[in-house]
C-alpha cells in the first residue's frame, strides 16, 4: 500500500512493496528519512530540493516524488544506455528505459533503476522486495 508525505511544495510517495531497502535514502538524509521513526519520513526535516535529490537517489522506485501543484512528477524516464549489475547477495539491477513482460504477455514500462529478485524469495517476482536479507542470500 503506498504512503504520502508532504509539505508545501512536493509530495513524496513510498511504496513498501517495491522497497529493496538499499538506505540510501536515508544514509545523508537522516532528519528526513529514519527508518527508526514512525512516521518514518519527516518532510519538515529538510529543504525540499534536498528531499528531491535523496529521493532521486532511490536504486528501486519505491520513492518518487511530485509537486504539489505543478504536477511534475519524478522520477522521470533516463535517456542512457542500459546498464544490468550483479549486486553482491543482492537483486540484479538494471540501469536505464525497459519493458518487463511477465507471464501473461503484459508488459510494464521501468525507468531509472529497475531491481529484479536473484534469491528467489521476493513476493513481488520477478521484482526484489529486500526478501535475500531474510534469506540470507550469497551471490
Amino acid at each position: 500500500m503506498e504512503k504520502h508525505y508532504t509539505n508545501n511544495d512536493i509530495t513524496v510517495v513510498w511504496k513498501p512493496d517495491v522497497c529493496i531497502h538499499s538506505t540510501l535514502c536515508w544514509r545523508s538524509l537522516i532528519k528526513v528519512f529514519d527508518p527508526r521513526r514512525r512516521p518514518w519520513i519527516d518532510m519538515d526535516g529538510a529543504d525540499t530540493e534536498a528531499i528531491i535529490a535523496q529521493v532521486e537517489k532511490c536504486p528501486s522506485g519505491a520513492l518518487s516524488w511530485h509537486r504539489n501543484q505543478s504536477g511534475e512528477t519524478k522520477p522521470a524516464s533516463v535517456d542512457v544506455e542500459t546498464i544490468v549489475e550483479a549486486t553482491p547477495n543482492g537483486p540484479l539491477m538494471v540501469y536505464g528505459n525497459i519493458k518487463v513482460k511477465d507471464a501473461e504477455g503484459n508488459e510494464t514500462s521501468k525507468h531509472k533503476v529497475t531491481a529484479f529478485c536473484r534469491c528467489g524469495a521476493s513476493n513481488n517476482k520477478p521484482y526484489c522486495d529486500g526478501s535475500h536479507r531474510k534469506v540470507d542470500f550469497k551471490g
